[in-house]
């Protein structure tokens, strides 16, 4: 660090990311974070999902946020999408590059990814 602009930036940056996680949103998106959900690959998924909603401005409308054990160890990492007046969406086996899928197509398009989701994959 250089200079307290540069501080100030930081600052702000991390601000909006904080701020994506206080439960204000219209949608709510929960990551498992038990050991096994973070052995499995939940932290660069939780990440993914901090920043897509960032850099698409959805801020205001989803609320992202991580939990405990979700129950099914086996589906790892697993997201859970719920929206006031619609069933949640389960998505399992989640990666980083589904997690921006997610949010492009569901969070912000509001399709479900089906081929992403706990029913589609556990048939």
């Amino acid at each position: 660090m250089k200079s307290l602009a540069e501080l100030q930036a930081i600052k702000e940056k991390m601000q909006q990311k904080v701020a994506l996680r206080d439960g204000s949103g219209e949608m709510r998106v929960v990551v498992g974070m038990a050991t096994c959900g973070i052995a499995a690959g939940a932290r660069p998924v939780l990440s993914a999902f901090v920043e897509e909603v960032a850099n698409e401005g959805l801020a205001g409308k989803v609320t992202v946020s991580q939990t405990g054990c979700i129950g099914i160890c086996q589906y790892e990492p697993v997201v859970e999408v719920m929206e006031a007046g619609k069933e949640k969406v389960t998505y399992v086996k989640m990666t980083p590059e589904k997690a921006k899928r997610v949010v492009q197509e569901h969070l912000k398009g509001g399709k479900v990814v089906t081929e992403f989701t706990f029913a589609n994959i556990a048939k």
